[in-house]
């Protein structure tokens, strides 16, 4: 193996290491938001961690977080906006990140 192969297999294993990292925020950070929003709705213990399950399912709708956010709003009838909770989303993501960065 050459030096250059050695090079292209470090990259491409870097590569792979931080997008496995950023889907674990993602989805760290969905369930964070499905928490939140859960408490919004009044749900607390395991009715609020399922609430936030289905938060992370409906992230596999589509690419991008708007099936999320779509998700949250119309669950939160009125209670929060679409703006507010992409706000709450934008910081719970960097929490999640901090998070999965010290798990590992």
């Amino acid at each position: 193996m050459t030096t250059f192969d050695d090079r292209e297999n470090a990259f491409e294993n870097k590569f792979a290491h931080d997008e496995e990292m950023k889907f674990k925020a993602e989805a760290r950070c969905n369930k964070l938001l499905g928490l939140w929003a859960a408490e919004l709705l009044g749900k607390s213990g395991d009715a609020a961690a399922e609430y936030a399950k289905s938060v992370i399912v409906a992230d596999f709708e589509e690419a991008g977080h708007e099936d999320v956010v779509r998700k949250v709003a119309k669950d939160l009838d009125g209670k929060a906006d679409a703006d507010a909770i992409r706000a709450k989303r934008a910081e719970l993501l960097l929490v999640a990140k901090d998070q999965v960065m010290k798990e590992g």
